[in-house]
Protein backbone atom coordinates (compact mmCIF):
# COMPACT_ATOMS: atom_id res chain seq x y z
CA UNK A 1 0.00 0.00 0.00
CA UNK A 2 1.55 3.46 -1.05
CA UNK A 3 2.71 5.98 1.90
CA UNK A 4 2.36 9.27 1.96
CA UNK A 5 4.26 11.97 4.23
CA UNK A 6 4.19 14.98 6.03
CA UNK A 7 6.69 17.12 7.04
CA UNK A 8 6.61 20.28 9.18
CA UNK A 9 9.25 21.85 9.48
CA UNK A 10 10.86 24.25 12.19
CA UNK A 11 14.17 25.97 12.36
CA UNK A 12 15.87 22.99 14.28
CA UNK A 13 13.54 19.80 14.20
CA UNK A 14 10.86 18.78 11.42
CA UNK A 15 8.05 16.68 12.97
CA UNK A 16 7.61 13.55 10.64
CA UNK A 17 4.00 12.12 9.98
CA UNK A 18 3.74 8.73 7.70
CA UNK A 19 0.29 7.17 6.76
CA UNK A 20 -1.30 4.64 4.48
CA UNK A 21 -3.81 5.55 1.67
CA UNK A 22 -6.70 4.53 4.26
CA UNK A 23 -5.48 7.17 7.14
CA UNK A 24 -3.98 4.90 9.39
CA UNK A 25 -0.82 5.86 10.62
CA UNK A 26 2.47 3.98 10.46
CA UNK A 27 5.00 6.37 12.27
CA UNK A 28 5.47 9.24 13.87
CA UNK A 29 8.26 11.26 14.77
CA UNK A 30 10.74 14.20 14.50
CA UNK A 31 14.44 14.60 13.06
CA UNK A 32 17.02 17.44 12.78
CA UNK A 33 15.69 20.18 9.94
CA UNK A 34 18.89 18.93 8.08
CA UNK A 35 18.44 16.78 4.43
CA UNK A 36 20.79 13.54 5.75
CA UNK A 37 19.03 13.13 8.84
CA UNK A 38 15.69 13.53 7.26
CA UNK A 39 16.60 11.29 4.54
CA UNK A 40 17.41 8.21 6.64
CA UNK A 41 14.55 8.44 8.02
CA UNK A 42 12.41 7.94 5.04
CA UNK A 43 14.83 5.76 4.07
CA UNK A 44 12.79 2.21 5.05
CA UNK A 45 9.82 3.19 3.68
CA UNK A 46 11.28 4.29 0.29
CA UNK A 47 9.95 2.24 -2.24
CA UNK A 48 6.72 2.39 -0.93
CA UNK A 49 6.67 6.41 -0.26
CA UNK A 50 4.02 8.02 -3.26
CA UNK A 51 4.41 11.57 -2.11
CA UNK A 52 6.07 13.63 0.35
CA UNK A 53 4.71 16.89 1.35
CA UNK A 54 6.44 19.97 2.69
CA UNK A 55 5.20 23.58 3.51
CA UNK A 56 6.58 26.70 1.97
CA UNK A 57 8.74 27.73 4.68
CA UNK A 58 12.72 29.41 4.49
CA UNK A 59 14.17 26.54 4.61
CA UNK A 60 11.41 24.40 2.50
CA UNK A 61 13.88 24.77 -1.13
CA UNK A 62 16.91 23.39 0.34
CA UNK A 63 15.17 20.06 1.95
CA UNK A 64 12.65 20.31 -1.03
CA UNK A 65 16.11 20.33 -3.25
CA UNK A 66 17.97 17.35 -1.31
CA UNK A 67 14.65 15.17 -1.10
CA UNK A 68 14.93 15.76 -4.38
CA UNK A 69 18.32 14.75 -5.30
CA UNK A 70 17.46 11.54 -3.45
CA UNK A 71 14.44 10.17 -5.28
CA UNK A 72 11.96 10.97 -3.25
CA UNK A 73 8.39 12.57 -5.04
CA UNK A 74 8.16 15.82 -2.78
CA UNK A 75 5.61 18.71 -3.12
CA UNK A 76 6.14 21.96 -1.85
CA UNK A 77 2.77 23.53 -0.65
CA UNK A 78 1.47 26.97 -0.71
CA UNK A 79 1.28 28.46 2.87
CA UNK A 80 -2.30 29.82 2.72
CA UNK A 81 -3.77 27.03 1.22
CA UNK A 82 -1.76 24.92 3.90
CA UNK A 83 -3.12 27.52 6.68
CA UNK A 84 -6.68 26.81 5.77
CA UNK A 85 -6.42 23.51 5.72
CA UNK A 86 -4.61 23.16 8.72
CA UNK A 87 -6.70 25.59 11.05
CA UNK A 88 -9.55 23.33 10.77
CA UNK A 89 -7.94 20.50 13.07
CA UNK A 90 -8.74 21.45 16.63
CA UNK A 91 -5.18 21.47 18.48
CA UNK A 92 -2.39 23.54 16.95
CA UNK A 93 0.87 21.28 17.62
CA UNK A 94 3.88 20.23 15.60
CA UNK A 95 2.64 16.95 15.11
CA UNK A 96 -0.81 17.82 14.32
CA UNK A 97 0.56 19.99 11.60
CA UNK A 98 2.62 16.91 10.00
CA UNK A 99 -0.14 14.76 10.36
CA UNK A 100 -2.40 17.19 8.59
CA UNK A 101 -0.04 17.66 5.46
CA UNK A 102 0.43 14.23 5.21
CA UNK A 103 -3.51 13.68 4.89
CA UNK A 104 -3.36 16.54 2.53
CA UNK A 105 -0.89 14.53 0.52
CA UNK A 106 -2.98 11.77 0.85
CA UNK A 107 -6.29 13.17 -0.21
CA UNK A 108 -4.59 14.82 -2.99
CA UNK A 109 -5.99 18.05 -1.28
CA UNK A 110 -2.83 20.62 -1.54
CA UNK A 111 -1.80 23.66 -4.56
CA UNK A 112 1.55 22.97 -5.07
CA UNK A 113 4.60 26.28 -5.41
CA UNK A 114 7.13 26.43 -8.24
CA UNK A 115 10.15 25.93 -6.50
CA UNK A 116 13.06 27.68 -7.96
CA UNK A 117 15.81 26.28 -9.37
CA UNK A 118 19.44 26.84 -7.71
CA UNK A 119 21.30 29.74 -9.90
CA UNK A 120 17.72 31.57 -9.44
CA UNK A 121 18.07 30.89 -5.66
CA UNK A 122 21.79 32.72 -5.85
CA UNK A 123 20.76 35.57 -8.20
CA UNK A 124 17.47 36.28 -5.66
CA UNK A 125 19.64 36.26 -2.59
CA UNK A 126 22.73 38.68 -4.15
CA UNK A 127 19.51 41.08 -5.34
CA UNK A 128 17.95 41.06 -1.61
CA UNK A 129 21.43 41.34 0.20
CA UNK A 130 21.72 44.47 -2.67
CA UNK A 131 18.26 45.80 -1.64
CA UNK A 132 19.09 45.54 2.27
CA UNK A 133 22.66 47.30 1.39
CA UNK A 134 21.12 49.91 -0.47
CA UNK A 135 18.60 50.77 2.29
CA UNK A 136 20.91 50.48 5.37
CA UNK A 137 23.39 53.19 2.96
CA UNK A 138 19.91 55.52 2.91
CA UNK A 139 19.05 55.31 6.58
CA UNK A 140 23.13 56.39 7.11
CA UNK A 141 22.59 59.27 4.98
CA UNK A 142 18.62 60.40 6.63
CA UNK A 143 20.87 60.34 9.89
CA UNK A 144 23.22 62.61 8.85
CA UNK A 145 20.76 64.73 7.67
CA UNK A 146 18.97 64.17 10.65
CA UNK A 147 21.33 65.20 12.97
CA UNK A 148 23.11 67.97 12.05
CA UNK A 149 19.58 69.67 11.05
CA UNK A 150 19.18 69.80 15.09
CA UNK A 151 22.48 72.52 14.95
CA UNK A 152 20.79 74.05 11.95
CA UNK A 153 22.73 72.79 9.09
CA UNK A 154 20.12 72.17 6.67
CA UNK A 155 21.28 70.31 3.06
CA UNK A 156 18.53 71.58 1.10
CA UNK A 157 18.97 69.63 -2.30
CA UNK A 158 21.72 67.89 -2.72
CA UNK A 159 22.62 64.79 -5.57
CA UNK A 160 24.33 61.78 -3.88
CA UNK A 161 27.18 62.47 -5.45
CA UNK A 162 28.08 65.80 -3.61
CA UNK A 163 26.47 64.43 -0.41
CA UNK A 164 30.06 64.08 1.22
CA UNK A 165 31.77 67.40 -0.06
CA UNK A 166 28.05 68.95 1.07
CA UNK A 167 28.74 67.36 4.53
CA UNK A 168 32.11 68.94 4.94
CA UNK A 169 31.57 72.13 4.00
CA UNK A 170 28.81 72.27 6.50
CA UNK A 171 31.54 70.36 8.99
CA UNK A 172 33.36 73.51 8.34
CA UNK A 173 31.17 75.99 10.73
CA UNK A 174 30.40 73.09 13.49
CA UNK A 175 33.90 71.34 14.25
CA UNK A 176 32.30 70.06 17.11
CA UNK A 177 30.41 67.93 15.36
CA UNK A 178 33.05 66.10 13.25
CA UNK A 179 33.06 63.39 16.41
CA UNK A 180 29.45 62.04 15.77
CA UNK A 181 29.26 62.83 11.62
CA UNK A 182 32.67 61.56 10.37
CA UNK A 183 32.32 57.97 11.24
CA UNK A 184 28.69 57.66 10.01
CA UNK A 185 30.06 59.48 6.94
CA UNK A 186 33.12 57.41 6.39
CA UNK A 187 30.99 54.17 6.50
CA UNK A 188 28.54 55.73 3.86
CA UNK A 189 31.28 56.44 1.71
CA UNK A 190 32.45 53.15 1.89
CA UNK A 191 29.11 51.38 1.25
CA UNK A 192 28.61 53.95 -1.63
CA UNK A 193 31.61 52.08 -3.25
CA UNK A 194 30.98 49.04 -3.15
CA UNK A 195 27.36 49.74 -3.73
CA UNK A 196 29.03 51.13 -7.66
CA UNK A 197 31.20 47.59 -7.91
CA UNK A 198 27.77 45.54 -7.06
CA UNK A 199 26.24 47.52 -9.88
CA UNK A 200 28.71 47.22 -11.79
CA UNK A 201 29.11 43.72 -11.68
CA UNK A 202 25.38 43.01 -12.12
CA UNK A 203 25.53 44.48 -14.99
CA UNK A 204 27.83 42.71 -16.76
CA UNK A 205 25.74 39.85 -15.40
CA UNK A 206 22.92 40.94 -17.18
CA UNK A 207 24.66 41.60 -20.26
CA UNK A 208 25.89 37.96 -20.57
CA UNK A 209 22.58 36.91 -20.17
CA UNK A 210 20.38 36.06 -23.43
CA UNK A 211 17.13 36.17 -21.68
CA UNK A 212 18.18 39.75 -19.48
CA UNK A 213 19.76 41.33 -22.86
CA UNK A 214 16.41 41.01 -24.44
CA UNK A 215 13.89 42.01 -21.68
CA UNK A 216 16.08 45.27 -21.57
CA UNK A 217 15.16 45.75 -24.98
CA UNK A 218 12.00 47.29 -23.02
CA UNK A 219 12.90 51.38 -22.12
CA UNK A 220 13.33 51.41 -18.44
CA UNK A 221 14.18 47.89 -17.59
CA UNK A 222 18.08 47.84 -16.76
CA UNK A 223 20.15 45.14 -15.39
CA UNK A 224 18.57 45.21 -11.93
CA UNK A 225 14.66 44.69 -13.30
CA UNK A 226 15.66 42.07 -15.74
CA UNK A 227 17.58 40.43 -13.14
CA UNK A 228 14.85 40.40 -10.83
CA UNK A 229 11.94 39.13 -13.10
CA UNK A 230 14.38 36.35 -14.02
CA UNK A 231 15.17 35.34 -10.54
CA UNK A 232 11.18 35.74 -9.89
CA UNK A 233 9.59 33.83 -12.56
CA UNK A 234 12.63 31.50 -13.32
CA UNK A 235 10.72 29.05 -15.58
CA UNK A 236 8.26 30.62 -17.75
CA UNK A 237 6.85 27.60 -19.21
CA UNK A 238 5.44 27.13 -15.46
CA UNK A 239 2.59 29.82 -16.20
CA UNK A 240 -0.34 28.42 -18.57
CA UNK A 241 -0.85 32.09 -19.68
CA UNK A 242 1.21 35.29 -18.87
CA UNK A 243 -1.59 37.30 -17.75
CA UNK A 244 -0.87 35.07 -14.50
CA UNK A 245 2.10 36.68 -14.05
CA UNK A 246 0.48 39.90 -13.24
CA UNK A 247 -1.66 37.82 -10.68
CA UNK A 248 1.78 35.99 -9.02
CA UNK A 249 3.42 39.15 -8.69
CA UNK A 250 0.27 40.56 -6.87
CA UNK A 251 -0.57 43.31 -9.41
CA UNK A 252 -3.82 42.69 -10.27
CA UNK A 253 -6.82 44.27 -8.28
CA UNK A 254 -8.61 42.32 -5.21
CA UNK A 255 -11.80 40.90 -5.83
CA UNK A 256 -14.60 40.51 -3.76
CA UNK A 257 -18.20 39.27 -4.62
CA UNK A 258 -21.21 38.06 -2.23
CA UNK A 259 -24.78 37.95 -2.96
CA UNK A 260 -25.03 41.76 -4.46
CA UNK A 261 -22.03 43.33 -3.35
CA UNK A 262 -19.36 43.01 -5.93
CA UNK A 263 -16.23 45.44 -5.97
CA UNK A 264 -12.82 45.47 -6.77
CA UNK A 265 -9.97 47.41 -4.87
CA UNK A 266 -6.61 48.07 -4.83
CA UNK A 267 -3.89 45.83 -6.20
CA UNK A 268 -3.44 42.53 -3.93
CA UNK A 269 0.48 42.89 -3.69
CA UNK A 270 0.67 39.39 -2.51
CA UNK A 271 3.58 38.68 -4.57
CA UNK A 272 7.02 39.39 -4.20
CA UNK A 273 8.04 42.87 -2.89
CA UNK A 274 11.18 43.13 -4.37
CA UNK A 275 9.71 42.53 -7.92
CA UNK A 276 6.86 44.79 -7.45
CA UNK A 277 9.23 47.58 -6.48
CA UNK A 278 11.44 46.67 -9.63
CA UNK A 279 8.23 46.78 -11.55
CA UNK A 280 7.04 49.83 -10.69
CA UNK A 281 10.23 52.33 -10.94
CA UNK A 282 10.25 50.37 -14.75
CA UNK A 283 7.50 52.02 -15.93
CA UNK A 284 7.61 55.01 -13.83
CA UNK A 285 11.46 55.78 -16.18
CA UNK A 286 9.47 54.19 -19.54
CA UNK A 287 6.82 57.12 -19.59
CA UNK A 288 8.58 59.61 -18.18
CA UNK A 289 12.39 59.08 -19.01
CA UNK A 290 12.42 57.65 -22.26
CA UNK A 291 11.50 59.38 -25.08
CA UNK A 292 11.01 56.90 -27.68
CA UNK A 293 7.15 56.31 -28.65
CA UNK A 294 5.52 53.00 -28.32
CA UNK A 295 2.51 52.01 -27.80
CA UNK A 296 2.89 50.98 -24.35
CA UNK A 297 3.96 54.28 -23.69
CA UNK A 298 1.45 56.28 -25.31
CA UNK A 299 -1.17 54.16 -23.50
CA UNK A 300 0.34 54.73 -19.73
CA UNK A 301 0.55 58.46 -20.83
CA UNK A 302 -3.25 58.90 -21.76
CA UNK A 303 -4.37 56.63 -18.72
CA UNK A 304 -2.32 58.74 -16.51
CA UNK A 305 -4.29 61.62 -17.81
CA UNK A 306 -7.66 60.06 -16.80
CA UNK A 307 -6.60 58.46 -13.36
CA UNK A 308 -3.51 60.11 -12.39
CA UNK A 309 0.39 59.31 -12.98
CA UNK A 310 0.41 56.79 -10.06
CA UNK A 311 -2.18 54.20 -10.90
CA UNK A 312 -1.29 54.67 -14.30
CA UNK A 313 2.26 53.36 -13.17
CA UNK A 314 0.79 50.21 -11.47
CA UNK A 315 -1.29 49.77 -14.69
CA UNK A 316 1.89 50.20 -17.07
CA UNK A 317 3.42 47.64 -14.45
CA UNK A 318 0.89 44.73 -14.76
CA UNK A 319 0.95 45.26 -18.69
CA UNK A 320 4.80 45.49 -18.57
CA UNK A 321 4.62 41.92 -16.37
CA UNK A 322 3.16 40.24 -18.96
CA UNK A 323 4.84 41.79 -21.77
CA UNK A 324 7.98 40.39 -20.51
CA UNK A 325 6.84 37.05 -20.07
CA UNK A 326 5.74 36.76 -23.64
CA UNK A 327 9.09 38.02 -24.83
CA UNK A 328 10.75 35.43 -22.70
CA UNK A 329 8.48 32.73 -24.03
CA UNK A 330 8.86 33.53 -27.72
CA UNK A 331 12.19 34.76 -27.82
CA UNK A 332 11.49 38.36 -29.26
CA UNK A 333 12.58 41.86 -28.29
CA UNK A 334 10.04 44.45 -27.10
CA UNK A 335 8.20 45.64 -30.24
CA UNK A 336 7.63 49.59 -29.87
CA UNK A 337 4.91 49.94 -32.90
CA UNK A 338 4.57 52.84 -34.96
CA UNK A 339 3.79 56.44 -33.66
CA UNK A 340 0.25 57.21 -35.49
CA UNK A 341 0.31 59.32 -38.65
CA UNK A 342 -0.66 62.80 -38.14
CA UNK A 343 -2.98 64.06 -40.89
CA UNK A 344 -1.64 67.70 -42.41
CA UNK A 345 -4.30 70.06 -41.69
Amino acid sequence: MALYVGLDVSLRMTSICVVEADGSSVWEGKAESEPVALVTVLSPWRDKIALVGIEACPLSEWLYGALVDSGFQIVCIETRHAQRFLSSRPNKTDRSDARGIAEMMRLGHNRSVHVKSKASQLLRTILIARKKFVDHMLAIEDTIRGLMKVHGLRFGAVHRSRFAAKVETLLADAPDLRMAIEPLLEVRNMMRKHKALMDRQLSQMARKDDVCRRLMTVSGVGPLVSLSFKATINDPNWFKDSKAVAAHLGLTPRAYQSGEIDRSGNISKCGDKLMQHALYEAPNSHMRISKKWSKLRAWGVKLGKRIGSRKACVAVARKLAIIMHRMWVEETDFRFGKPPVTQPT
